[in-house]
């Protein structure tokens, strides 16, 4: 399985690309902004494919998806842009993705959205990060909408802590932390589990190993 990482340079994105690539049987093909970025990825033998998510069109976007097996979109503005950005990227940018994956004929998308992405979370939402929220809840509507076989991840707030390896997953569960590097193995578990189509899901960190956790969705 071949798969395509949007969003390939963030934290995620690279903890994802460099977990797919230990998979025997999968390969990551890393989707990135700029060409000095391409280092990083080829030293774990996995391909690159130069993109801008904001400035370039569906079309170009399909390119980068030719000849997959999935699509992973990983991307986000992040918290230090404005609400200009987190519209382009957020929301445009996946929105994209999702029109891109079609038109290269791919089937597959995972989709790494926030936590709460309802319209009460919307309301709730302190006036900051409100924008983040509704970008968030739009795309995954758009991707819902479609017959792509799809699954999205609601992960609780991120840190940069070394992985667990455990997690607790479900359609609702409390809020709470998660490391990114465990966020990583949920995507790869997801891509290797056919039961997770059609399926969202929130995920923290808990006690039951990923895998498990993924399977029992």
């Amino acid at each position: 399985m071949k798969i395509l990482i949007v969003g390939a340079n963030g934290q995620v994105g690279k903890h994802t690309v460099s977990m797919i690539q230990e998979k025997e049987g999968l390969e990551a093909r890393a989707m990135i902004r700029k060409q000095e970025q391409a280092s990083y990825f080829e030293e774990l033998g996995a391909e690159t494919v130069l993109k801008d998510l904001e400035k370039d069109d569906i079309d170009s976007i399909s390119e980068a998806a030719e000849g997959v097996d999935a699509v992973v979109f990983a991307a986000g503005s992040g918290p230090k842009t404005g609400p200009d950005k987190t519209m382009l990227i957020d929301l445009d940018g996946a929105v994209k993705t999702i029109e891109a994956t079609k038109k290269a004929g791919v089937k597959r998308f995972v989709m790494i959205s926030s936590f709460d992405t309802t319209r009460e979370a919307i309301q709730s939402a302190p006036s900051s990060f409100a924008p983040y929220v509704a970008a968030k809840h739009y795309a995954d509507v758009w991707l819902r909408d479609t017959d792509l076989d799809y699954t999205i991840i609601h992960p609780g707030a991120l840190t940069n802590d070394p992985a667990a390896g455990t997690v607790t997953a479900g359609e609702k569960v409390e809020r709470g932390e998660i490391p990114r590097e465990d966020v990583a193995s949920v995507i790869v578990s997801v891509l290797q589990n056919d039961s997770t189509i059609g399926k969202e899901f929130q995920v923290v960190g808990g006690v039951k190993p990923v895998q498990e956790a993924v399977t029992s969705l």
